[in-house]
């Protein structure tokens, strides 16, 4: 951490509420998502924060993730993209930027980079986040989390197949999915007679 006193919440960990202000491109307003919100109305979190508006591989991801919005949505989760940016940045690059056409999730502003900064995606030297990607369950804890480099892109495909499978394992507890797993495939049940026949199992 910036100031060497938070932690960082880890996955299997109960994230602090927050609140977050944003820009709503398919209303084209301003408003406000609080986690607790989104815990009441059993969905899921997902924020994918970015460096920084008006840059060069952050639209290419935002587009991205609009194509998969619709998707994430059905599966029951809340979608924001998030940087240290304004929301009046995020409605201004949002308009001109022609990438972000069909963005229309939340754009949310961590202005200070303190979200960031409790999940471990924040660049002190810079002020800016990583490419960080986390799904919340709607208990609140942290399921997953993926922070990478600025200098390299992401895939939202993946992001959609995990969000998937955490929504299976979370409604179906005893339940675990392999590798590349994908609804209607073949899941585990971990027991003493799996141990050493794994591949048998999935035959």
């Amino acid at each position: 951490m910036c100031d060497g006193k938070k932690e960082v919440t880890l996955v299997g960990e109960k994230i602090a509420p927050f609140e977050l202000e944003t820009f709503n491109p398919a209303a084209c307003k301003f408003g406000r998502f609080r986690l607790e919100d989104a815990a009441k109305n059993g969905r899921w979190t997902v924020l994918v924060f970015y460096p920084a508006d008006f840059t060069f591989v952050c639209p290419t991801e935002l587009a991205d993730l609009a194509d998969k919005h619709a998707e994430l949505e059905r599966l029951g989760a809340e979608v924001l993209s998030v940087s240290t940016d304004t929301k009046f940045t995020h409605m201004g690059w949002q308009a001109q930027e022609r990438l972000l056409k069909d963005v229309k999730y939340p754009m949310a502003s961590d202005a200070r980079g303190r979200l960031a900064q409790a999940l471990g995606a924040y660049d002190c030297k810079t002020g800016l986040a990583y490419r960080g990607t986390f799904v919340i369950n709607p208990d609140g804890v942290l399921a997953g989390a993926e922070i990478n480099l600025n200098n390299v892109g992401r895939d939202m495909a993946e992001l959609l197949r995990k969000l998937k499978a955490f929504v299976h394992t979370y409604k179906n507890p005893a339940e675990v999915c392999p590798a590349k797993w994908k609804p209607g495939e073949k899941t585990l049940k971990p027991s003493e007679k799996l141990v050493g026949k794994v591949g048998e199992e999935l035959k």
